[in-house]
Parts: structure tokens; sequence; C-alpha cells
């Protein structure tokens, strides 16, 4: 239950071409306080409910508890979640003994594409593909949960 993941801005749209699977995703939060988020998903024809804890200094591990929930659940319960939602196409990318989720943003934050990669430990070594840019693991304004309240098209404002 522990997640233990590190985040990348991307620098190319390479990746689409090594993706094996893309998948869109809308989800938004019915909590979104630094110390616990509770984010609704959508992807595809699955709901999502997950609850997310407050990540450790460095932002790399934090707690996650996630359960599979119906369409229709999902769609009712995203009528109740703050001002704000994600819409992006999720692409899955195997890169060495890894799998690279790259979500590339829309709506309003569209521009905006980032790199996840879950580890095993927080030591554990990841090989880094070309199109692989920034490290900004434990940034706040990168969480989707902030994205969803200060969008990217905003920062520049």
């Amino acid at each position: 239950m522990i997640e233990i993941e590190r985040k990348f801005l991307v620098n190319s749209t390479d990746f689409k071409k090594e993706a094996f699977r893309q998948t869109r995703i809308v989800q938004g939060f019915l909590n979104s306080h630094k110390e616990r988020t509770i984010r609704v998903r959508l992807r595809e024809n699955t709901g999502y409910l997950t609850v997310k804890g407050l990540s450790d200094q460095k932002g790399l591990t934090r707690f996650e508890w996630e359960t599979e929930i119906s369409k229709q659940d999902a769609e009712n319960l995203l009528k109740l979640c703050e001002k704000g939602y994600i819409d992006k196409v999720r692409y899955e990318i195997k890169v060495g003994d890894h799998i690279f989720e790259v979500d590339e943003f829309f709506g309003d934050n569209e521009g905006l594409i980032l790199a996840e990669v879950e580890l095993k430990n927080t030591t554990e070594t990841h090989k880094k593909p070309d199109w692989l840019g920034e490290e900004v693991t434990g940034d706040l304004k990168y969480y989707n949960s902030q994205l969803s309240k200060q969008p990217f098209n905003t920062w520049n404002q």
C-alpha cells in the first residue's frame, strides 16, 4: 500500500511510438487536502476510487489505496467532485524492467506531458529513455490534485 514513484517532464512525443497501450482517463477529486486526497477516476469503462496519503519529504513515497468501482458509480461520484478535473491519455511504455506511464494532458492542462515510473524501493534504479526530461518528483504543482485546481495553462499568468 506504499507507492514509490518518480515523476518526470517529457521532452518529446517519441514515447508514443514505443507505447504498448493507451487509455483515456478522466478524474476528479472528492478531497484534495495535501495530507489526504480522494480521487475518482474513470478509465475507459471502469471506475476507481483512490485514497492517497501525505508524501514523504522528497515526494518519493506515500500511502495509496485503490478499489475498482462501476462506471456508473464513477460517473455519479465525478458529479460530486471539487471544481476542476483532469482529462488525459495515459501511454504505457516498457523501458528495461519498468513500465513508464506517460500522461498527455488535455483541457486546461493541455501542453503538459508527465512520466511516472513505480519502483520497488527508494534506491532502485531504472533506465532513462531519451524522451525523459527533468525530474519533478515531489514538486506539488505537478500532482494531479493540484493540476485540477491550478491548471498548467494558468502558470504564466
